[in-house]
């Protein structure tokens, strides 16, 4: 048995034996996804959801735990994110190495691309945390940033229910869809952060020569 088969082995059977109680238990994974990535939350959500579309959970119930705990997440997130630019911010002044006008750089591309990655975010494994800690250190506003977040979560998760109803037919081929899903996700990720490293370095090297 695979490693991902185990981890769907006992979130199975955690969600089966909590019965009334599941939808809490998805709200918990969903937030916990957000704090500490490599939890298996989408693993959990992705389970949340095909129980939900097979009555064995209140679909309803379930679609808002796991959008609850998501939103809670970005909460949580972005503080640390405030927390953390406020302190980035500090050690600029005293001339560290990140300098202040690092930290306004950053303010600035998120001023102009930050609501695009938020709404994005739900799409995006592993990083979706960091995207709201940055929103948080370049001080975006907390309410628009926890509409674009809870926009992609809805937009996900409502996703993941209509996959679960209409194209999967048992929670093993569902698993490997949002699996290959996932997989897709990293390797569009990686070309696109290859093109904007040589984009960086090639606009370095044209500094240097003038």
């Amino acid at each position: 048995m695979s490693t991902i088969e185990r981890v769907v082995a006992v979130l199975s059977e955690a969600l089966a034996r909590t019965g009334p109680a599941a939808p809490a238990i998805l709200f918990l994974g969903s937030l916990v996804e957000y704090v500490f990535p490599p939890f298996p939350g989408d693993t959990l959500v992705v389970l949340g959801a095909w129980y939900a579309v097979n009555g064995k959970i209140s679909w309803p119930f379930a679609f808002v735990a796991v959008t609850a705990g998501a939103v809670v997440g970005a909460w949580i997130d972005y503080r640390i994110g405030v927390a953390l630019g406020a302190a980035l911010e500090r050690g600029a002044m005293r001339r560290g190495p990140i300098t202040l006008e690092h930290v306004r750089r950053v303010e600035a591309g998120y001023a102009r691309w930050g609501a695009w990655f938020l709404l994005a975010n739900r799409f995006l494994p592993g990083i979706r945390a960091f995207l709201f800690v940055g929103a948080g250190a370049a001080r975006l506003p907390v309410g628009k940033v926890l509409l674009w977040g809870g926009i992609s979560a809805v937009a996900w998760n409502a996703l993941l229910l209509l996959v679960g109803a209409y194209l999967a037919s048992n929670v093993s081929e569902f698993v490997g869809w949002v699996e290959r899903y996932t997989a897709l996700a990293w390797a569009f990720m990686a070309v696109v952060a290859a093109l904007l490293l040589a984009r960086f370095a090639l606009a370095g090297r044209r500094r240097k020569k003038w």
